[in-house]
């Protein structure tokens, strides 16, 4: 028996078909709103470089980002203390007042330009009062 020639070049073309297919899976996963393991494991090293950069203690951004992977902030906290040994860097220390949230401020929600502020009275526009007291 032999077997046909055309089966090989059917199922290469399927695999051609397909293939664009597979290429927005990433954008599938984002949709369906998946866990990414890679992504995960990145914002873990960013959170814990950050707080070692702004001379945080490893107990202090755990408590402070606990959905944070902690094997990834601690991962990401050595690192960023290897590299400022390294690279003799010192610890950039918060700006911000314990207590007072960041998106508060201008430069935190890139509007520097505040809108002029008038010296004028503001000018109520409630209706005048009709209680016996103001007649």
């Amino acid at each position: 028996m032999r077997r046909h020639a055309t089966h090989v070049p059917l199922r290469a073309l399927l695999v051609l078909a397909l293939l664009p297919l597979s290429a927005a899976c990433d954008q599938i996963a984002d949709v369906l709103e998946l866990p990414n393991p890679s992504r995960i494991e990145a914002e873990g090293r960013a959170v814990g470089s950050a707080c070692r950069h702004a001379g945080r203690s490893l107990e202090d951004c755990y408590a402070l980002n606990p959905a944070a992977a902690k094997a990834a902030v601690f991962a990401g906290w050595r690192d960023m203390n290897d590299y400022m040994m390294e690279h003799k860097l010192d610890v950039v220390p918060s700006r911000l007042a314990p207590g007072s949230t960041p998106a508060t401020t201008p430069a935190a929600t890139g509007n520097t330009h505040s809108a002029p502020q008038s010296n004028a009275p503001s000018q109520s526009t409630a209706a005048p009062s009709t209680s016996p007291a103001a007649r």
